[in-house]
C-alpha cells in the first residue's frame, strides 16, 4: 500500500485529499518506485480544474507527472532509455500519479540518477528541462546566436537561458528587477519587462535578436518578439496559442496546433542531467511542501512568480 494524493472531485485545489492505495506488482515493462520527491507543474492542477473535462467515471483522480526515488520491484523487460534497470536502482522518472509514497513506473520514462543530484532537483529537472530543450530544438539556437528569452527567471525560462548559454549563444532575459542578479549569475544579460522593452533589447543588442523564446504568453512578449526577429521560425511560445495561429510563429506543447516534441523532449535528459550533475545548470527550488500539503503547494504555484520549482516530499 501506498498514501496518494488524488482530486475528488473537479474544482480547485480544495477538492484534494490523502487516500491509501494499492500498489500492484509491476508488469512487463514497469517498476516500482518508492518516492524521494515529487515535482508540481501547472498541468497537475489543469487536470483535476476541469479543463480536460469532468469525467466522473475518472474520480478519483491521481495527480503528478514525474518523481525521483529509489526501484523496489520490476517487471519483465525492465530495460529504460539508459539500459536494464534493478532493484536499489536511484532513479528520475515520469508518472502518471506521482504525488504518493510509492508509483509504478513505465520503464520507457525512467533514467539514472546522478549521484551527485539531489532528490528534490531529480524531481523537478525533466518536465521544464524537457520544455526548455524543445524551445532551444526548435529556434535552431546555437553558437553565435543572440536570443530574447521572456520569463528568464521562471522554472522553464530560466533552463533555456542557461542551456542557450551552454550552446554558446548570447542571451537577453527579461524578468522583474530583484531577479536580475541571478541571471547575470547565469551569464544572462536582464532587462525588465513593461513599457520600452523593444528599445531595452536593441540597445543591448544593436544587431539584431535572431531567436526569441516565450514563456510567459504576454502580448507585449509577442509583440516584441515579432518586431525583433526577422525569421518568424525562430519565435516559440509555450503559452501564447491564439496569437500563433495570427501571427504565424511556433508554438509547443499540448495547446491547441501546438507542436508537443514528443521525442525531443523524451530525449532532453540525455543534455541536462550531465550539465545538472556537473554544476553547470541551476534548477531553483522556490519551496517544498510535505505530501499532505499537496492542496497548499497547489495555491502557491497558482498565485504565479514562485520564482522556481516547487517540490513534494513524501
Amino acid at each position: 500500500m501506498a498514501t496518494a494524493v488524488v482530486a475528488t472531485s473537479y474544482g480547485g485545489p480544495e477538492v484534494l485529499s490523502l487516500i491509501e492505495v494499492e500498489v500492484p506488482e509491476p508488469g512487463p515493462g514497469e517498476v516500482t518506485v518508492a518516492v524521494r520527491a515529487a515535482g508540481v507543474n501547472p498541468f497537475d492542477y489543469k487536470v483535476y480544474s476541469g479543463a480536460f473535462g469532468t469525467d466522473p467515471s475518472k474520480l478519483p483522480l491521481r495527480i503528478g507527472l514525474e518523481v525521483s526515488g529509489v526501484v523496489t520491484a520490476v517487471g519483465p523487460d525492465a530495460n529504460g532509455p539508459a539500459g536494464p534497470i534493478s532493484v536499489g536502482d536511484e532513479v528520475i522518472a515520469q508518472v502518471s500519479g506521482g504525488y504518493a509514497t510509492a508509483v509504478n513506473a513505465r520503464v520507457n520514462g525512467v533514467v539514472p540518477k546522478p549521484a551527485d543530484v539531489d532528490w528534490k532537483e531529480a524531481a523537478g529537472l525533466i518536465s521544464v528541462g524537457g520544455t526548455a530543450v524543445h524551445l532551444l530544438t526548435a529556434t535552431g539556437v546555437g553558437p553565435g546566436d543572440t536570443v530574447l528569452v521572456h520569463g528568464a527567471a521562471g522554472s522553464v525560462g530560466a533552463l533555456a537561458a542557461q542551456l542557450a548559454v551552454a550552446r554558446g549563444a548570447r542571451v537577453i532575459g527579461t524578468a522583474s528587477p530583484g531577479r536580475h542578479e541571478r541571471l547575470r549569475a547565469y551569464g544572462v544579460e536582464p532587462v525588465a519587462y513593461g513599457p520600452g522593452l523593444a528599445d531595452r533589447v536593441k540597445a543591448l543588442a544593436p544587431k539584431g535578436i535572431d531567436a526569441a523564446i516565450d514563456t510567459v504568453g504576454t502580448d507585449e512578449a509577442v509583440d516584441v518578439s515579432l518586431e525583433l526577429v526577422p525569421d518568424r521560425s525562430r519565435i516559440a511560445s509555450i503559452v501564447a496559442f491564439g496569437r500563433a495561429a495570427t501571427d504565424g510563429f511556433k508554438v509547443l506543447g499540448l495547446g491547441p496546433g501546438a507542436d508537443p516534441g514528443t521525442e525531443i523532449r523524451g530525449n532532453a535528459w540525455r543534455e541536462l542531467l550531465p550539465l545538472l550533475a556537473a554544476g553547470k545548470l541551476d534548477l531553483a527550488i522556490a519551496k517544498t511542501f510535505p505530501l499532505a500539503e499537496a492542496a497548499a503547494a497547489h495555491e502557491f504555484v497558482m498565485a504565479g512568480h514562485a520564482g522556481g520549482k516547487v517540490i513534494l516530499l513524501p
